[in-house]
């Protein structure tokens, strides 16, 4: 009863925030004033994208391309949404690259035996059956690297580089192993790249240079990087044992799930929103990127539920294989080549579904001008924020083979790196009202650029 009380109000109070939002504005977004109430209204009513998302975490689990539980997820998929009434839903044929984790483990072994947290990167290759054990070599930096590059062959490179942004530290997960290999290093262990806290490991995909031996590579958690460095600092000499198993099998048969709402005047003229299926194999993909999947699928059905058939198709995709291959991505690209030039626009969910904020675009000043003013519908419910840059890695390859706009739905990402590709990548940590309100804006931003008179942009 208590739950429903809280619904109630916060129902009262949206409805009382859209009338004091829409006051006083006068633009061709007037129209779309009543459906965006409707569509709110509808979002808001229950839980029903997180409820989703808890069925798809819980009974599936996390979807590693190539695992039998991401073939799972993408039947259930294609089996509730035909459920849902959708249309032209279908699973569109994707060969994917199938990486096995394996049995792993680290620990110290000199001075005293101690085990360490990690995850392995993936597509890492394995250490030998027995493992491997080896001095260490911490550094800060490829600057520190490269300084101390006489004392790398043999040794474990540990690359402890702070966390100062995604975009800046990435980088060392991508092309650490190649860096440290090139000088002679046995393997690398990275600080993870994301926020520390809770001593968690975040794994992610990895690029050898084939012009240069591959070599192991985990990820392990920030405090066990500084506990490495300080050992180091005071002079002590450190030795790791290393056991990975990892290894690539043949290419796996996968899918991208596709469902629809066909337009009513131009069903040719294609709008596209969407996030990824597949995860990593740790935690069960809730925030990276379940939740993306079902707030754009969500926004899709809640249309349909309201009988709100805009005058172009609005098609909802859950790609695979972003995570190590965005295979999905170029197979949709290549699949959909011939009416790439009918996309009107493509939307991705790829940040958490933490509380909406608003949206990205990349577009030409026409198109960030419209989206502007269809964001004004949303400032009842505080999502109305627009920036430039939108867009997504799965929708990338189609974005610029047809000179698409894109968008991406933006969120309060302030914790979003303290969980991506960890363990802790459960539903508990996105509240079911601000998934809702992601449905909501997701809802209404497509509706209107589906049914407008002119396509966006033009």
């Amino acid at each position: 009863m208590k739950i429903r009380h809280h619904r109630t109000l916060l129902l009262w109070l949206t409805t009382f925030l859209l009338g004091a939002a829409f006051q006083g504005s006068s633009s061709w977004v007037d129209e779309y004033k009543e459906p965006t109430s409707r569509i709110i209204g509808a979002a808001l009513a229950d839980n029903f994208a997180w409820d989703r998302l808890t069925v798809l975490c819980d009974n599936i689990g996390n979807r590693l391309s190539g695992s039998p539980a991401l073939e799972q997820a993408i039947r259930w998929a294609v089996d509730e949404m035909r459920k849902d009434g959708l249309e032209n839903v279908r699973a569109e044929k994707v060969m994917v690259p199938h990486w096995v984790r394996g049995n792993e483990s680290l620990e110290i072994t000199q001075p005293s035996p101690q085990k360490l947290v990690m995850l392995g990167l993936g597509d890492s290759v394995a250490t030998p059956p027995e493992g491997m054990e080896a001095e260490i070599l911490v550094v800060r930096n490829y600057d520190e690297l490269e300084a101390n590059a006489s004392k790398v062959p043999g040794k474990i490179v540990v690359y402890n580089v702070p966390y100062t942004g995604y975009g800046q530290t990435v980088q060392y997960r991508a092309n650490g192993a190649t860096r440290a290999a090139k000088l002679g290093a046995s393997a690398i262990l990275l600080r993870s790249v994301g926020l520390a806290g809770l001593r968690t490991a975040h794994t992610g995909d990895l690029n050898y240079n084939q012009a240069f031996p591959k070599i192991p590579a985990a990820a392990i958690p920030a405090e066990d990087a500084s506990r490495l460095q300080r050992m180091q600092d005071r002079g002590e000499r450190v030795k790791v044992r290393l056991k990975m198993e990892a290894h690539l099998e043949p290419d796996a048969e996968s899918a991208n799930v596709i469902a629809e709402l066909r337009g009513r005047e131009k069903p040719e003229e294609i709008v596209v929103m969407g996030g990824h299926l597949d995860s990593w194999d740790v935690g069960t993909g809730a925030i990276d990127d379940g939740g993306g999947c079902l707030v754009t699928w969500s926004a899709l059905r809640v249309l349909k539920n309201l009988n709100l058939r805009p005058r172009r198709t609005v098609r909802v995709v859950l790609f695979t294989n972003e995570e190590n291959g965005l295979r999905g991505g170029l197979g949709y690209r290549d699949q959909h080549r011939n009416e790439l030039a009918n996309h009107v626009m493509m939307l991705e969910s790829d940040s958490g579904v933490f509380r909406p904020q608003g949206f990205g675009i990349s577009g030409n000043a026409r198109a960030s001008a419209v989206v502007r003013e269809i964001a004004s519908l949303l400032r009842g419910i505080a999502a109305d924020m627009i920036s430039t840059g939108g867009g997504g890695a799965d929708i990338g390859p189609s974005v610029q083979a047809g000179s698409i706009p894109s968008m991406s739905l933006e969120v309060d990402g302030s914790q979003y790196f303290m969980y991506h590709h960890t363990a802790a990548d459960t539903p508990d940590k996105l509240n079911p009202t601000d998934m809702s309100l992601g449905v909501a804006a997701v809802a209404v931003m497509v509706y209107v650029v589906a049914d407008m008179p002119t396509r966006l942009g033009q």
